[in-house]
């Protein structure tokens, strides 16, 4: 396949990724009425955020010649990037190597192999997440034949939420008559949460924007590694270079085992199959919300759907804490606003 063949084909999946259904989502908490709204990520081709990040980054590279059809895609994900990369790295003719811990949930790894891509785990003892990296760092001083996203360094990462993501957003809301008070999204490599983040203070400068971390794991609070917690896809051991927390505000925290019970809920509640960081954002956005007043457009993503969580604690008995939000939470109603034709966008 030739440069301008790739590039072609990428523009056939665009059409497959991004655009995605914003919900609104009403409840009550503790008896008084609120709502959310959420954009509906797990309609991407492969049923992820992360299928945003890794069209825009690929495009990038073959726009700026920086990958040859030779090359293979190598890139450490703990899953959701890898199941992007192993899928468009099919569609374009290239092999995938994807390095991930060995803790990750079991569906990610076989969906990976599934789109003929290559997944070597590394353990804690080999370092996990930031082993990983070095691992492949190491195989970049080693290798010229591989292309690396690098997605926690990637600017197109950001960019793909800042002219995608919260671009959508917005104008979703203004066809409602809506502006948007504050997002809130667990941070992974934090391409979303800076990239809608800087549309937002560009469009709406008032916004309040809330990176979301693991209680268990203030990985954004600390600056560093510390405690481990059970919300796969943020939160992975380390502040990537794209996250910079000085243009944010505050990181909210949420219990990883709250975001479990409220990913049970709206699944049971509202048929929202969704994955744990989603039970974990629409806890920050309900968060964000208190502090604003129920009246507030609070704004979120749901980052993926749950069939890749199966094997996890999201299916298990989850036993409630005192200091929950879930179990107060009353889920009613949502109502879908759609995504907008090219020419409803401008």
């Amino acid at each position: 396949m030739s440069p301008s063949d790739c590039t072609r084909t990428l523009t056939k999946l665009s059409a497959l990724i991004g655009n995605t259904p914003l919900l609104e989502i009403c409840f009550t908490w503790q008896g008084a009425p609120h709502r959310i709204f959420a954009k509906c990520e797990q309609m991407n081709l492969t049923g992820s955020i992360k299928d945003r990040m890794a069209l825009a980054i690929l495009e990038h590279a073959y726009r700026e010649n920086l990958i040859q059809q030779s090359n293979t895609i190598v890139e450490v994900t703990s899953g959701n990037t890898g199941i992007a990369f192993a899928a468009l790295g099919a569609a374009l003719g290239h092999r995938v190597e994807i390095y991930m811990p060995d803790w990750m949930s079991r569906e990610r790894v076989d969906i990976i192999r599934s789109y003929g891509a290559t997944v070597v785990p590394v353990s804690r003892e080999a370092g996990g997440f930031v082993g990983a990296l070095r691992i492949v760092d190491e195989l970049a001083a080693t290798r010229s034949d591989i292309f690396l996203p690098q997605q926690f360094a990637n600017q197109a990462n950001v960019d793909a939420h800042r002219f995608g993501t919260g671009v959508e957003l917005t104008r979703q809301l203004a066809t409602e008559g809506l502006h948007p008070d504050a997002f809130v999204a667990g941070v992974g490599t934090g391409g979303t949460i800076m990239g809608v983040g800087l549309h937002l203070r560009e469009s709406h400068p008032a916004a309040r924007v809330h990176p979301v971390e693991p209680a268990e794991s203030p990985v954004l609070s600390a600056g560093r590694k510390v405690g481990t917690h059970r919300i796969q896809g943020i939160s992975d051991e380390f502040v990537p270079s794209i996250v910079d927390l000085t243009k944010l505000d505050r990181p909210i925290a949420v219990s990883d085992g709250d975001s479990i019970l409220m990913a049970q809920k709206l699944a049971a509640s509202l048929g929202l199959a969704v994955g744990i960081s989603s039970g974990c954002n629409f806890l920050a956005a309900l968060t964000a919300q208190r502090e604003l007043g129920p009246d507030s457009i609070v704004t979120t993503v749901f980052c993926d759907d749950n069939k890749k969580y199966l094997s996890t604690g999201l299916l298990q008995t989850e036993p409630v804490k005192e200091h929950y939000l879930s179990p107060d939470v009353t889920l009613q109603s949502l109502r879908v606003i759609p995504s907008l034709r090219p020419d409803q966008a401008a």
